[in-house]
């Protein structure tokens, strides 16, 4: 029977070894498992979903810093089969997710290894490769934003196309400056007047952007107010 060990595998072997009778089938068995390797590589790097669209705002609602209000937009496309559930992520200061609330699913279970707090949402039914899901999600925060000069982190844990951040100041306690960050903490974007707007109610509006950010990157927007 003629050997048919794989180029690659028959080049990492003695000569010696490749000429034993049989031989092809450790061969095969070998270009398998190393495919198999390849393909769960590939699976765990892709992830579960990639974000199509992702819009998150941060409402300051008074000039203290006391109260404020976190809701987020997000736009999935399911990567793998069989997925039911769906992981949200949140950190910050003073009490956070205060009425937490998420369409579609239903948060189940809520746990802090560190600095973050993890929801598992279920979703109440079962989704595939190729299935798309909307999130919108929304908490409340209280005594989070109680210093002149706070900061909002946003870290991109998928793949994703498009990321937008809000921030909504109160009519009588605008944003001074703010600056971003893209957690290389060596060179601040000031975001100067050109992304900011003052809403008809006169609450003041900070929008940032980007298309396809960096996965596992931290964006940071910092103001004096």
């Amino acid at each position: 029977m003629k050997n048919v060990i794989p180029g690659s595998i028959q080049r990492r072997l003695p000569k010696w070894l490749s000429a034993i009778p049989g031989l092809q089938y450790i061969g095969i068995l070998f270009n398998t498992w190393d495919q198999g390797n390849k393909l769960l590589s590939r699976l765990l790097n892709e992830g579960i979903y990639e974000v199509l669209e992702y819009e998150s705002t941060l409402e300051l609602k008074d000039k203290s810093g006391k109260e404020a209000s976190f809701r987020k937009r997000e736009r999935v496309r399911y990567l793998q089969d069989n997925i039911i559930a769906y992981q949200d992520q949140a950190w910050g200061d003073g009490e956070i997710l205060l009425n937490y609330k998420c369409s579609p699913g239903y948060p189940v279970d809520q746990y802090r290894p560190g600095h973050k707090t993890y929801i598992l949402i279920s979703l109440r039914e079962i989704k595939n490769r190729g299935d798309l899901d909307e999130f919108n999600i929304k908490w409340s925060i209280r005594n989070g934003f109680l210093r002149k000069t706070e900061l909002w982190e946003t870290t991109v844990c998928h793949p994703t196309k498009h990321l937008k951040i809000n921030i909504i100041f109160p009519k009588n306690r605008p944003p001074l400056n703010v600056t971003l960050n893209d957690g290389t903490h060596q060179k601040n974007q000031i975001l100067d007047k050109n992304y900011q707007n003052q809403l008809p109610d006169g609450r003041w509006l900070v929008s940032w952007g980007i298309k396809r950010p960096q996965k596992n990157k931290e964006y940071i927007l910092k103001w004096s107010w």
